[in-house]
């Protein structure tokens, strides 16, 4: 009691005190909303109808919109943000949550790196056996991941670096987002990370199929996607 008493006393007889009290209220109100939304949108992604509003969906502008989210806080850390997008890469899905889930991997990789690195964000468009898939991957330089960590990432509220992460505004939910909405497009979210020269996460999402009607496989024609299945 007395320790409190003398804190009250302290704060109010200095203005420095109050500010920095005051900005931790601030910092820590926005991280439990940040929390809360994160959290509702965890929900929503595990509904029957996790993509709300699906569409075509340039991958260039998701780019774009997340590096431009997390601009002030590249910024402020002195980190330095390259972007190398592939032109005219188009996939079907909900544009919000994409752009959500690669700026939360660009918000990791500035908060995991020192000031002065750079983080990269590419785009390609991937061949595969399975079909073609637009590839979107987030490096830095940064402190790295052990294994024992890499398997655990992608749980609910694990964090690498517990304080790193409170201090930047994390809530431990970012990399579960992240899964999820890959899930909800039909992709996958991949991680490669050695301790003390980096990491590399990529988001995988299948381009529409072509589907052709025996009539006439010109004139109708209509693009699907794959079945999904939320676990």
């Amino acid at each position: 009691k007395e320790y409190r008493r003398q804190r009250q006393m302290c704060i109010r007889d200095s203005p420095e005190a109050v500010r920095h009290f005051a900005g931790r209220l601030n910092k820590e109100t926005a991280r439990v909303s940040e929390m809360v939304s994160q959290i509702i949108n965890l929900s929503r992604l595990q509904s029957d109808q996790p993509m709300m509003t699906p569409q075509q969906v340039d991958v260039c502008h998701v780019l774009a919109a997340a590096v431009e989210r997390n601009r002030e806080l590249a910024d402020s850390r002195e980190v330095n943000l390259v972007v190398k997008a592939e032109p005219d890469l188009e996939i079907q899905g909900d544009p919000a949550q994409l752009t959500d889930a690669v700026s939360n991997l660009i918000h990791n990789a500035i908060v995991y790196s020192n000031p002065r690195a750079r983080v990269a964000v590419s785009s390609r468009l991937v061949h595969d056996v399975d079909g073609d898939r637009a590839d979107i991957a987030v490096a830095d330089n940064g402190i790295g991941i052990t294994d024992d960590d890499q398997r655990r990432i992608f749980e609910r509220f694990y964090r690498v670096d517990y304080a790193r992460s409170r201090d930047n505004g994390g809530t431990g939910l970012g990399l579960s987002l992240v899964k999820h909405i890959a899930q909800a497009h039909g992709g996958s979210v991949d991680v490669w990370s050695k301790v003390g020269q980096g990491s590399t996460f990529t988001l995988s999402i299948p381009l529409p199929s072509l589907e052709f009607d025996d009539e006439d496989p010109v004139s109708y024609t209509h693009l699907t996607l794959p079945t999904i299945l939320l676990v």
